[in-house]
C-alpha cells in the first residue's frame, strides 16, 4: 500500500462528549474492500456513523471521542486493505448528531468520478484455500474472488464501483453469496464480484470438429469443463480459454507438436511464447530467478516475467520438460505464476487424477506442469474478448474453446517486465497495473493522448493525475482501430476525464494521429515529435517540472524526424517545452522501407555501402541477398530512389545482426537486435581491441537538417569486417558492439555536459529494452557523475510515448503560458 496525503488538521475540541468529521479518502479504495475495513476500524474504535462509495472516493462520516477519531484516521493509511492505494484523506468538521451504529450506505454520486479504479489482481492464498477444500462451498469454483483478489479494471462499465456496474450484474446472488455480502464480519463483505458454484457465472467448452473445420464448435457434453480441457492439453490440443482480459491459446509447453503447430497456425515465425508455471520450482531447472524476479513471479499483479534462460541446462529427474519450439533462439524465457482460479484448475490441484488414463512417454503423468498462454489473437490483430468472435476469429487457431458467460469489458493483454538493475522495466504495461493512474510534476488541462501506431496505449491526463490505457496494439489492423476507440470511451468512464486538449506524433500517416485529427471537435490538437515524447516520458515518470533541461538519449526503430527523415539515433536537449538536437548516428539511407526492416542483410548493406566496404562475397549480408536482389538494391542506392535517409540506432543493431550473420531475416520486431543481444551474453572474456564511432561537427545547412555532433559507424563497421574474416566468434563481436554503443552514449553526454552545463541523461526509446546495452551505458554515466534517468513506470518503448505527448502538449497551450498549438 502507498500512502499521500493525510489531514493532520485537529479534530473539534472536546467541549462535548462526541465529535463528528467526514472523512474523504482518495485512491484505489473501491473494489478493494475499504468500505468493509473503515466499518471494522470504527466499530473497533467505537465509533458510529457511515460510509459510502462516491464519485470522489470513499466518504465516511465519523462520530465519537476525539482521540479516537484522531486514531481512526491515522489508521486508514496505516492499515488498509492490501490491493488499496491511498492517496489523500481529507476531513470536515461537522456537528455530531448523536448516530447511532454504523452503516455501510449505497453507493452515490454516479456522476463525474475522481476515484480509482483498482487493476485486475491474482487470487489471494486465502481464496486458494478454498479452491483446494473439499468441505467449503467454494471448491473448485472457476470465479471465486473476494474483496483482496479477483477481476476490476476489466469487468468495471462505470462508477462508483458496484454490482450494478459492472459484468456481474447480470449474475443474481443466491442466499448464501447475499448473507456473505452484507455481514461486515465476513472477507467478501462487499465484494462485487462475488459468486459460488449456484449464482454462476459457468464454463462452456466446445470442441471443433478436426474432420470439418468449417462447422461450428459443438458443446463438449462432460460433467467437468475445466477436466475436459485437461484431458484435451494432454493429448496435444489447442485451446482458446476466455481470460480476464480476453482469450489465451493454451496448449502443453512440453508437446513439440502442438507447440510447432501453434506456431504455425498463428504465424507466430520464431517470436517466444510465454509460459505459465504452477510454481516457481516447476521452471528452476531452466532459469535464474532472483529475489526480484520471485516478488514480481508472486505478487498481485502476476505478470509475463522475462527470466534468463540456464545455459545448456541439464536434465533434472522429476522437473518438466520444455518443447525447444517455445522460445527458440532466445535468451529470455517469458514465465507467469497462475493469477486466476480456473488456471490453477487447469494446471491440477493437488490430489487431482490424471487427465490421460494411459499419459504419453513424454507427457506428465499428471497432466501438462508447463503451458504456453499466448495472446488469442493472430500476429498485429488485438487479444478476442467476444465470445462470438472468438468462436470466428479463433476458429484456424483452436481445437477446442474453454468459454464462460462473464463478459469482459476491456480487452487487457498480460503485462511482460524484466528485472534491470534490480528493478522492473516495463516491455508491456497493461494486465495487474492498468488503470492505476501515475502522478504528474506539472499539472495539465484535461487531455487526451493518442500515442503511437505501434504498442500502442492512450493517455487521459487532468491535474496532476495521468491514466494510461491497457496495451492496445499495432495500429495497422483495423480491429486494433477499434480496439482503441474502445479502450478511449472505457478510459473516459472510469476515470471521469473530458478532454480539452488533444496530442498525438507528428508522423503524417500514423493512425493514432489520423483518429485524433479527425476527432478534434473544436479542441486543439498537438503534434508533439516521437523522441521528444520519449525523453519527456522519462522526464515526467521521474517527477522533473522541468525547469531544467536534460540530456535526452533516445534510441529506436523508427521516429518522424523534423526534416522528415527517419530518426532513431538522437541526443536531444530537452525540457518539456521544446529540445535541441545536439547528437545524432550519422544518415544512411533506408532502401525501401519496411522491406528493409524486414530484412536486415538490406539495412547491412546499406550500412557497408555508407562506409565504404565493398560487398564482397565473403561477408554474411552479402552472401545472404539474392543476387538479383543486390543488383536492383546497389542501383536503388546509387540512384537514391525510395531512399529515406535515417539516424536509427535500432536499423544499426539490424544491420551488426546481419554483418555478424546472426539475423539476415525477421519475423517479429526488434528480432535481429534480440538475437545480437543473446549472442553477446555468450561472449567470454575480450582480451582484443574495442570498437569506436567517429564523432564529427555536422556541416553547415537548413535548420533542423543535423545535429551539432555526428556519430559516424563507419569505423565500427570496418572493425566488424575485420572481425568477421578473421573469424572472430559472432558472439564476441556483438559484445563489442553493445559496448562500443555505451561508450559512444558516454562521450556524447559528456560533450553535452561541457557544452551545455547540463547533468541529468534520460535513457528512452525502445532500444533501451535491451537490458545488456542499458545496463552498460547507465552504470558508467553514473560513475561519470551524470544523474541517469530510466524507465521503471512505464516502458521505454513507444507503449510509453502517450505520457510524454501528454506533458509537452500541456505547456504549448496558452492555459499554461505556451506558445500556442504549432
Amino acid at each position: 500500500m502507498t500512502t499521500g496525503q493525510v489531514d493532520r488538521t485537529p479534530a473539534a475540541a472536546p467541549s462535548a462528549a462526541a465529535a463528528r468529521r467526514r472523512i474523504t479518502v482518495r485512491g484505489v479504495v473501491q473494489g478493494v474492500g475499504f468500505r468493509p475495513f473503515v466499518h471494522a476500524l470504527a466499530t473497533e474504535l467505537g465509533l458510529t456513523g457511515h460510509v459510502a462509495n462516491t464519485g470522489e472516493g470513499v466518504v465516511a462520516e465519523v462520530e465519537g471521542h476525539p482521540e479516537a477519531l484522531a486514531r481512526f484516521v491515522e489508521r486508514i493509511c496505516g492499515e488498509a486493505p492490501p490491493l488499496a492505494v491511498v492517496e489523500a484523506v481529507d476531513g470536515e468538521d461537522l456537528a455530531a448528531v448523536g448516530e447511532p451504529g454504523f452503516r455501510i450506505l449505497p453507493s452515490r454520486g454516479h456522476g463525474t468520478s475522481r476515484t480509482l479504479v483498482a487493476p485486475d489482481a491474482a487470487t489471494c492464498d486465502a481464496c486458494l484455500a478454498e479452491l483446494a477444500d473439499p468441505a467449503d462451498r467454494r471448491h473448485r469454483h472457476p470465479f471465486l474472488t473476494c474483496t483482496h483478489c479477483g477481476p476490476r479494471f476489466t469487468i468495471v462499465t462505470g462508477l462508483p464501483y458496484d454490482r450494478a456496474l459492472t459484468t456481474m450484474d447480470r449474475f443474481p446472488m443466491c442466499a448464501d453469496c447475499a448473507r456473505e455480502y452484507a455481514d461486515p464480519a465476513d472477507r467478501r463483505f462487499h465484494a462485487q464480484p462475488i459468486a459460488c458454484h449456484a449464482c454462476g457465472p459457468r464454463l462452456r467448452l466446445l470442441t471443433a470438429d478436426p474432420d470439418d473445420r468449417t462447422r461450428p464448435p459443438r458443446p463438449e457434453h462432460g460433467a467437468d469443463p475445466v477436466a475436459g480441457t485437461r484431458r484435451l492439453l494432454a493429448n496435444g490440443a489447442i485451446v482458446a480459454v476466455k481470460g480476464l482480459g480476453g482469450y489465451h491459446l493454451v496448449c502443453d509447453a512440453a508437446n513439440d507438436d502442438a507447440v510447432t503447430l501453434l506456431r504455425r497456425r498463428k504465424a507466430r515465425g520464431d517470436k517466444p511464447f510465454a509460459l505459465m508455471a504452477r510454481h516457481i520450482d516447476d521452471i528452476a531447472h531452466l532459469v535464474r530467478v532472483t529475489d526480484e524476479e520471485r516478488a514480481l513471479l508472486t505478487g498481485p499483479q502476476r505478470p509475463i516475467v522475462l527470466l534468463r534462460r540456464t545455459p545448456d541446462p541439464a536434465p533434472v529427474p522429476g522437473a518438466p520438460a520444455l518443447s525447444e519450439a517455445v522460445a527458440p533462439t532466445s535468451p529470455d524465457l517469458g514465465v507467469m505464476l497462475p493469477y486466476t482460479p480456473l488456471h490453477h484448475l487447469l494446471l491440477g490441484l493437488p490430489g487431482d487424477p490424471p487427465p490421460l488414463s494411459t499419459p504419453s512417454e513424454r507427457g506428465d503423468p499428471h497432466g501438462p506442469r508447463l503451458l504456453v498462454m499466448t495472446s488469442g489473437n493472430l500476429a498485429g490483430e488485438p487479444i478476442v474478448t467476444d465470445d462470438d468472435e472468438a468462436l470466428r476469429r479463433l476458429a484456424h487457431l483452436a481445437d477446442a474453446w474453454l468459454t464462460h458467460d462473464r463478459p469482459i469489458r476491456i480487452p487487457c493483454d498480460d503485462s511482460v517486465v524484466r528485472i534491470s538493475d534490480g528493478e522492473p522495466l516495463f516491455v508491456r504495461r497493461s494486465r495487474g497495473y492498468a488503470p492505476f493512474p501515475l502522478t504528474l510534476p506539472v499539472p495539465v488541462r484535461p487531455a487526451l493522448a493518442a500515442g503511437g501506431d505501434l504498442k500502442n496505449v492512450l493517455c487521459l491526463a487532468e491535474g496532476r493525475r495521468a491514466w494510461l490505457s491497457a496495451h492496445i496494439g499495432d495500429m495497422d489492423d483495423f480491429a486494433t482501430q477499434l480496439a482503441f476507440e474502445a479502450a478511449e470511451a472505457h478510459l473516459e468512464t472510469v476515470t471521469g476525464v473530458r478532454p480539452q486538449l488533444l496530442a498525438a506524433d507528428r508522423h503524417p500517416g500514423y493512425r493514432s494521429g489520423q483518429w485524433a485529427q479527425r476527432h478534434t471537435d473544436g479542441r486543439p490538437l498537438v503534434r508533439v515529435q516521437h523522441h521528444h515524447a520519449h525523453i519527456a516520458a522519462a522526464m515526467a515518470e521521474h517527477g522533473l517540472d522541468g525547469g531544467r533541461p536534460v540530456i535526452g538519449v533516445a534510441f529506436d526503430g523508427t521516429g518522424y524526424g523534423d526534416d522528415q527523415a527517419v530518426w532513431g539515433g538522437e541526443v536531444l536537449l530537452a525540457d518539456y517545452d521544446g529540445y535541441r538536437r545536439f547528437g545524432q548516428l550519422a544518415y544512411v539511407p533506408l532502401p525501401g522501407g519496411d522491406t528493409t526492416v524486414r530484412r536486415p542483410y538490406r539495412m547491412a548493406l546499406a550500412h557497408l555501402r555508407a562506409a565504404g566496404i565493398d560487398w564482397a562475397d565473403d561477408l554474411p549480408p552479402v552472401a545472404a541477398c539474392p543476387s538479383d536482389e543486390r543488383r536492383l538494391l546497389a542501383r536503388q542506392l546509387e540512384r537514391n530512389l525510395n531512399c529515406v535517409p535515417t539516424s536509427s540506432m535500432g536499423r544499426l543493431f539490424d544491420a551488426v545482426s546481419s554483418l555478424t550473420g546472426i539475423c539476415h531475416r525477421v519475423g517479429y520486431e526488434a528480432q535481429a537486435a534480440v538475437a545480437l543481444e543473446a549472442a553477446a551474453l555468450t561472449a567470454g572474456e575480450d582480451d582484443g581491441t574495442g570498437y569506436t564511432f567517429a564523432l564529427h561537427t555536422a556541416p553547415e545547412g537548413p535548420k533542423g537538417r543535423a545535429a551539432d555532433t555526428l556519430a559516424d559507424p563507419a569505423p565500427l563497421l570496418t572493425a566488424i569486417v575485420r572481425d568477421v574474416r578473421a573469424g572472430t566468434a559472432p558472439g564476441l563481436i556483438a559484445a563489442r558492439f553493445h559496448t562500443a554503443v555505451a561508450d559512444l552514449v558516454r562521450q556524447l553526454c559528456g560533450l553535452a555536459r561541457e557544452r551545455a552545463g547540463l547533468g541529468t541523461v534520460a535513457l528512452t526509446g525502445g532500444v533501451f529494452a535491451n537490458t545488456l546495452l542499458a545496463e552498460a551505458t547507465a552504470g558508467p554515466l553514473r560513475e561519470d557523475g551524470f544523474t541517469v534517468l530510466r524507465h521503471r513506470a512505464i516502458p521505454p518503448n513507444d507503449g510509453g510515448l502517450a505520457l510524454g505527448q501528454i506533458v509537452v502538449a500541456a505547456r504549448t497551450t496558452p492555459l499554461y503560458g505556451g506558445v500556442g498549438v504549432p
